[in-house]
């Protein structure tokens, strides 16, 4: 169980998904640890406002922050065997 939980972890630190907003015009990287590892704003969104930019980059960020979340649930639920966790319960990583 121990190095399932490890094997887990590393799987989940590896992870790097997209968020995107506007079809795709904003792009964001997050690492499997919610680090945003890259960031991209095409040319045409780029003569936008600066409030529509940021609204788009948050929208794009919470895709991908949603996406790791649902990656991470199925990656733990291979150790848990589908057993859902307590809301809120944090495993040590």
């Amino acid at each position: 169980m121990q190095s399932k939980m490890k094997e887990s972890q590393d799987k989940i630190k590896a992870l790097e998904l997209e968020g995107y907003a506007a079809g795709g015009s904003v792009k964001v990287m997050l690492n499997g640890e919610g680090e945003m590892i890259k960031l991209f704003i095409s040319p045409e969104t780029l003569k936008e406002s600066k409030e529509i930019i940021e609204d788009l980059i948050i929208a794009a960020h919470n895709d991908a922050k949603q996406k790791i979340k649902l990656k991470t649930s199925e990656e733990l639920s291979k150790i848990t065997g589908g057993v859902t966790l307590p809301p809120g319960f944090k495993f040590p990583f």
